[in-house]
């Protein structure tokens, strides 16, 4: 029988991930240190036979050697997450993000396991050519902006990646997810659509920082998993990087009126300024939209759910938690 390791598994994504395996003939380990994943996200699941929960860092838990031995592959999904939790804690996410994926890969390389790595639109940085292709330029500010550490980090990231690939043939696959949303989600780490859900809920002002006219592209979380699953399927996938994305762009602005428009919310949408809300020099991007035509060549591949479904099922999970 297969085994699947998630790292981060108790995370938004690898919650959802966990959850489709499960129903495949797979044994499927999990470890998390739920900084950020909670085993709330695992409830409908941790019970199974054929799953295997540990509660440990990746950085620091002896287990993962095994852990990584006995994995058929290994989902790399464990990472410091969200633009406020990487602008108030920079060290701790510069750390978890390289440190925590050169052990994954130096273990995986000891074993030689394909190994999918969760990286990010972030990468791109400033660019807003859109759409983005995976050749595109990366187009950063200065390193006094803590803004910049988490692009940086992951890009480190792919970097090591691609070096045991091109050194020693580690069959490593890189996937870049733009705006990832859907239940479990917290809005807690800046996660724009469950903050502009829940504040719509409790009919409180719903914050748009910045002018609003920042745009984004949002993704719907089952629809990444079907990418990340069936990319892990295709041998020829192995050594490259892939956009995972919408390309229904739509402004901040517009997704705060959808929100309250669908809630029915009685909310104020209000301008708060970056300095505000992040930091002094805060720098953001202006549009973010991926070109998925590489992905949808490699395993025809292209979201099932529009943003209007997203948000309803964002609504819903609130509504009950």
């Amino acid at each position: 029988m297969t085994c699947v390791l998630i790292t981060g598994g108790a995370g938004f994504i690898g919650s959802h991930l966990a959850e489709s395996l499960v129903k495949t003939d797979v044994n499927i380990k999990i470890i998390d240190d739920l900084s950020t994943g909670r085993i709330e996200n695992l409830e409908a699941i941790k019970a199974e036979s054929n799953v295997d929960v540990t509660v440990g860092n990746i950085i620091e838990d002896d287990k993962l050697d095994t852990m990584i031995e006995e994995a058929d592959i290994v989902f790399h999904l464990a990472a410091s997450v969200g633009v406020k939790n990487i602008v108030e804690y920079p060290l701790r996410s510069i750390m978890t993000n390289v440190k925590g994926t050169s052990r994954v890969l130096e273990l995986a390389a000891k074993y030689h396991k394909k190994v999918l790595i969760a990286s990010t639109s972030e990468v791109y940085g400033k660019n807003n050519n859109a759409p983005l292709n995976e050749d595109s330029e990366r187009i950063l500010g200065t390193t006094k902006v803590n803004r910049w550490c988490y692009s940086n980090s992951k890009a480190l990231d792919e970097y090591i990646a691609l070096a045991h690939y091109r050194t020693s043939g580690l069959p490593v696959i890189i996937v870049r997810l733009f705006n990832t949303c859907g239940p479990r989600q917290l809005g807690q780490y800046g996660m724009v659509l469950p903050n502009f859900v829940r504040k719509a809920l409790q009919d409180k002002p719903i914050q748009v920082f910045g002018d609003g006219r920042q745009t984004r592209c949002f993704t719907h979380v089952n629809d990444v998993v079907v990418a990340l699953t069936d990319l892990v399927e295709k041998n020829d996938s192995v050594g490259e990087i892939f956009n995972i994305g919408s390309s229904e762009e739509v402004s901040i602005n517009e997704l705060a009126a959808q929100v309250k428009k669908i809630t029915q919310s009685k909310s104020e949408i209000v301008h708060i300024p970056y300095d505000q809300a992040y930091e002094k020099g805060f720098e953001d991007m202006r549009r973010r939209v991926p070109d998925i035509s590489k992905i949808k060549r490699f395993i025809d591949w292209e979201p099932e759910n529009n943003l209007e479904n997203i948000i309803r099922d964002v609504i819903d999970y609130e509504l009950i938690h």
